[in-house]
């Protein structure tokens, strides 16, 4: 596939004009049709467009991979059929790649922001009866694209590197807020749809330098002050496509890559991945993953967003590469999952690490879960929860009996109980705001909470707490720097004067 830059812009004007964009899709199909089709679901979108509008043509040839007219669509057809975009089948034409409008918003890194015009190109997504998947299969983008698009906002950076880069997504993403980015890929068919990605969405070519290769080892001996990937993480007892699979045993692709990243991050440089682990019987997984980021020498934040029993796996990959109903299926599924049970596996998460090079002979890691809706761009609260963590843990349980506390914003108190009951049952402190944390907490934290502003130290207001209460101030004193440091680390009470 050779497509010329001029080829590339007369479709991107093509696609302006007629509306082919997020925005235009949407109100071309309708919130139910759209919404199906966010779910991957076509048949409701394929209805949507039988009339047959200049719009609909392109919605059915691009994004639905459906022949059309080739007489319909007002496009160079002769010049796309050349550049392989387009192929003739019989008095219709089909586009060879899923061709589709992305959101990029500028300045929140999130796919539901404000509309700026981005087109990604990759195969079209596989369905049962379709012909089965090939090695170098290009996926498309989607919801885990979105993800680390918002994982991995930051500030403005200088150089960037966007480690398996598929078809370009994370490279759109990057381009307002990076002056410089390395894109690398395995795949050498996935570097030249990622370009016309690039191309399409009005990337400059002097922006992005794309090169082919393996893990690091295009950028050997290069700093980046943000490195962003969405690696081929699936764990599984063959390497079949290179999307997806790595080839290397269990998780150890993951580990392998969150401990070379340091030696590629600038001072101060961030790295943010999104990543498979496995839970093995007899192992706390929150110790294997700590263990990653122990490695590293950097502040390091996991989160598990997911996790699914080996079978749940097995099936949801199958699915990806339309492998059920085959005649092969049974006996992959028995043997992926034999392999799994051969290393003890009883689940697999899901979810990203984040990585901090501050140059501090004491790094702070944090590996926990959370389920709950977090407030995006995720990536914009990744400094604060680091800062949290070195907060709560630089200090000894003096110091911070002695430091001023105030509550954090969005903070507010929930109380549980029978109606009327002069005691609460339960007291919650509910964040409404970033990671949207709970935490259940006693009396004394929480009249803590509504006196702490910020001026007067934890210690004399724990002292007035024990004594309104009647309980011993020295043993109050003694129990609460524990209490406080988790509620300081997780974000409920930040520290006014950071020591």
């Amino acid at each position: 596939m050779d497509v010329p830059s001029e080829l590339a812009l007369r479709l991107r004007d093509r696609f302006l004009e007629i509306g082919y964009t997020i925005d235009g899709v949407r109100d071309r199909l309708g919130d139910m049709a759209a919404t199906a089709l966010a779910r991957e679901e076509i048949v409701p979108a394929l209805r949507a467009t039988r009339e047959g509008d200049p719009l609909a043509v392109f919605i059915r040839l691009w994004w639905l991979g459906v022949p059309v007219s080739a007489a319909a669509p007002d496009l160079p057809l002769h010049d796309l059929i050349d550049a392989g975009l387009l192929a003739r089948v019989g008095d219709t034409v089909q586009a060879t790649v899923n061709l589709r409008p992305w959101p990029v918003s500028s300045g929140s890194a999130g796919p539901y922001g404000s509309d700026v015009a981005a087109w990604v190109v990759s195969d079209r997504k596989v369905r049962p009866g379709d012909p089965a998947l090939r090695a170098d299969h290009v996926v498309g983008a989607g919801g885990a694209s979105a993800n680390l698009a918002r994982l991995a906002w930051t500030e403005p950076v200088g150089r960037a590197l966007d480690l398996g880069t598929g078809c370009g997504v994370q490279v759109l993403h990057l381009a307002d807020r990076a002056d410089r980015i390395v894109a690398t890929d395995v795949n050498p068919r996935a570097l030249r749809l990622a370009r016309l990605s690039w191309e399409l969405s009005g990337v400059p070519s002097r922006r992005v330098d794309a090169r082919e290769g393996s893990m690091y080892d295009p950028v050997a001996g290069e700093r980046f002050d943000l490195v962003v990937s969405n690696p081929p993480f699936v764990i599984s007892p063959a390497s079949r496509y290179a999307y997806r699979e790595s080839g290397f045993r269990g998780d150890e692709f993951c580990r392998d890559l969150i401990r070379r990243a340091p030696g590629h991050l600038s001072q101060g440089g961030h790295a943010r991945f999104l990543a498979n682990w496995l839970h093995v019987r007899g192992e706390d997984w929150q110790d294997r993953v700590g263990g990653w980021l122990a490695e590293t020498g950097c502040d390091g934040w996991a989160v598990q967003r997911d996790v699914q029993d080996p079978a749940e796996y097995v099936e949801l990959w199958l699915r990806d590469s339309a492998e059920q109903g085959t005649s092969a299926y049974r006996e992959r599924y028995d043997e992926w999952l034999t392999w799994l049970e051969s290393m003890g596996v009883t689940g697999v998460g899901f979810g990203w690490i984040a990585l901090h090079d501050s140059g501090s002979r004491n790094p702070v890691v944090r590996v926990e879960e959370l389920r709950q809706r977090i407030e995006s761009p995720v990536g914009a609260h990744v400094p604060d929860v680091l800062r949290a963590m070195k907060d709560a843990y630089a200090m000894t349980d003096e110091e911070l009996l002695d430091t001023p506390l105030a509550v954090a914003d969005g903070v507010v108190e929930e109380r549980v109980g029978p109606p009327g009951a002069d005691d609460p049952s339960r007291i919650v402190l509910r964040q409404t705001r970033g990671l949207c944390r709970t935490s259940t907490v006693g009396t004394v934290e929480a009249a803590l909470a509504g006196v702490c502003d910020g001026e007067i130290p934890a210690r004399p207001l724990l002292a007035a707490i024990a004594e309104l209460t009647g309980q011993d101030a020295s043993d109050l004193l003694g129990r609460a720097p524990d209490e406080l440091r988790t509620l300081v680390a997780e974000g409920f009470f930040r520290v006014a004067t950071t020591h």
